[in-house]
Parts: C-alpha cells; sequence; structure tokens
C-alpha cells in the first residue's frame, strides 16, 4: 500500500472494490485495480459502474492533488465514454485536473487495460469541501450540507 492509500481507505466502497492509488500529486492521479470476477458484467467484462467508479475516483484524487488546503472534494458533474471492453488482469486509470478555481477542479480521466487500450475515458467538475466527513451514528443521517 502506497501513502495515498490512506485516505481511500476511510472510503468503504472503495476498499470494497480493491481500489490502490499508486500517484497524487500536482494535479495527477494513478489508480488501479485487479479486475476480479465479482466486477464483471455477464459478458465477461468490466461492468460499467465500475468502470465509471475508477473514472470518479481517478478525477477526484487529480483535483485534490492541486488544493494547498488538502480539502476534500464532491462530484457536481460527470461524463463517461466506454470505448472497449474492460478485460484483463489490471485495470489503469490516469487523472489530470486541467482547470481549477478557488471551490472547483475541472478534471478528465482515462482507464486503459493491460496492453494500453483505451477502455473508458471521462470528464467532471469537482466542488472542494472544507468540512470532515460525517461522523454516522445510529439512526441518524448526513444531509450533504456545508456547514
Amino acid at each position: 500500500m502506497t501513502e495515498h492509500n490512506g485516505f481511500l481507505h476511510k472510503i468503504p466502497f472503495l476498499l470494497d472494490l480493491g481500489v490502490r492509488c499508486n500517484r497524487m500529486e500536482a494535479g495527477q492521479s494513478e489508480i488501479e485495480l485487479d479486475l476480479l470476477e465479482r466486477h464483471q458484467n455477464s459478458w465477461d467484462m468490466a461492468h460499467g459502474g465500475v468502470l465509471m467508479t475508477m473514472l470518479d475516483v481517478a478525477m477526484a484524487i487529480a483535483g485534490r492533488s492541486t488544493d494547498p488546503e488538502g480539502r476534500g472534494v464532491v462530484t457536481i458533474e460527470m461524463k463517461s465514454s466506454f470505448m472497449a471492453p474492460g478485460r484483463g488482469n489490471k485495470l489503469t486509470a490516469r487523472g489530470t485536473c486541467v482547470h481549477r478555481t478557488s471551490t472547483m477542479a475541472f478534471c478528465e480521466a482515462e482507464i486503459v487495460d493491460p496492453q494500453g487500450k483505451t477502455v473508458a475515458r471521462g470528464s467532471g467538475t469537482f466542488k472542494f469541501i472544507k468540512r470532515s466527513p460525517p461522523r454516522r451514528t445510529a439512526g441518524t443521517a448526513d444531509t450533504g450540507a456545508d456547514g
């Protein structure tokens, strides 16, 4: 596990999925996922939801890496395009922050298979957030509001 995986392992969904972060610096990111049967659809290729998650996470990490305050981000909007089946033993997603303001990061990402073939591309807008993630207690729900 690299030093960048610390915050990923605070997100139960990403921990369960098996996403690993290899790079998070200067508006760039790289994550990878060992493609297992549980990640596949009925066509024996990566499920679209897995690919969209990888795109989202790669872009979010790239955006976060540009913030000197170390704030987190939330996805405001995202577009995904699927180009080829996600097959092989590992998928790699690379994200780039192409522009940022004091409150937003505009990012792009690409997923490649082990042969370097582009599987999917995405773009998204992310809002920097000041608050800490909610500390959930039984019977309460997070409103999602900054406060």
